[in-house]
């Protein structure tokens, strides 16, 4: 097992407990010389940060982009990286089911397969109140694998508990409703539900300092239309809402799911190489007014020492 391996797994258990969506690389199969070997392993952050080791700065740039494109998909995959060109000859990666080959040119005549699973949290719920929907909301939310928070006051629910939920339902009549609304859409909770009636729930949002797009954030009353009437219907119309909410019927809900940052790529002018751009990514402002991002400080130091010929490369 690799030496990394401990650390990693409390890292994952720290990561999971607090709700952070994030890849877990494992090399599979490495063919000399490549620096990593079978069992290696790293964690890919939303936000481009590799934590571990899965190879090489080259190696590990590949794993960056396409770590990050599984974690919006929420589907594994297995990356074979080779310093070879790819089957189609252009370069391009070459896309199968459940797996994609990158040619990679930094690589020193090796190979790696590298299994990319993304682990996206389990939806947390918070149900704030003690009435029979609520209570609905607490026995049938497990069943659908939420975690539910159940808390009978507002003093019950913490800036964490927000921040990490990806749905919030107020189900506790009139109380202690309207500091916890608007704690849960400045937070940004992506589904905030409020059983009230029609009425009621406008009149709630009329007293909310909060402007229209955020009020706009709220559903009242909670819940798709589905005709429900018993407390045990109501919450199950409402949990379709949050489906809805937090799963996505487009892809564009579904890419809202996992943060962009790290999500933009760049082509390093020096080997060629598509590269994720985040806060770690190498990069330069030579030679010329845009900037340039790299695979490896050996590629930026390259490029560094006559910018104006990657510049005539890229014209070409």
């Amino acid at each position: 097992m690799s030496p990394t391996a401990p650390p990693l797994e409390a890292r994952m258990a720290e990561l999971t407990g607090r709700h952070v969506p994030f890849v877990k690389a494992t090399v599979v199969r490495a063919r000399r010389p490549a620096s990593a070997r079978p069992g290696d392993t790293a964690l890919v952050l939303a936000d481009g940060r590799v934590e571990g080791f899965v190879g090489g700065a080259c190696a590990e740039a590949t794993v960056r982009v396409q770590a990050l494109r599984t974690l919006r998909s929420g589907e594994s995959l297995l990356l074979r990286i080779s310093p070879e060109e790819t089957a189609d000859g252009t370069g391009e990666p070459v896309v199968e089911e459940g797996a994609v080959s990158v040619a990679n040119p930094c690589l020193s005549g090796g190979e790696l397969e590298i299994f990319l699973e993304p682990l996206r949290p389990v939806p947390r719920v918070v149900v704030l109140g003690e009435s029979p929907i609520a209570r609905a909301l607490a026995a049938f939310g497990p069943v659908l694998g939420y975690e539910i928070t159940e808390t009978s006051g507002a003093d019950g629910i913490t800036p964490e508990d927000l921040a990490g939920s990806q749905a919030l339902v107020i189900a506790s009549h009139g109380r202690g409703e309207e500091p916890v609304l608007v704690s849960a859409v400045r937070a940004g909770v992506p589904y905030i539900g409020l059983v009230a009636s029609p009425r009621r729930g406008a009149a709630v949002l009329d007293v909310l300092p909060l402007d229209a797009e955020e009020l706009a954030r709220i559903h009242t009353p909670a819940g798709l239309w589905i005709g429900a009437r018993t407390p045990g219907e109501i919450a199950v119309s409402i949990l379709a809402e949050v489906i809805q909410a937090v799963r996505g019927l487009s892809v564009e809900v579904e890419v809202e799911a996992v943060p962009e940052t790290g999500s933009v790529t760049a082509v390093d002018p020096v080997c060629g190489m598509t590269v994720s751009v985040a806060d770690s990514t190498p990069y330069s402002d030579e030679g010329g007014d845009e900037g340039r991002w790299f695979c490896c400080a050996g590629c930026r130091a390259t490029y560094e020492t006559d910018p104006a010929r990657y510049a005539k490369a890229d014209a070409s």
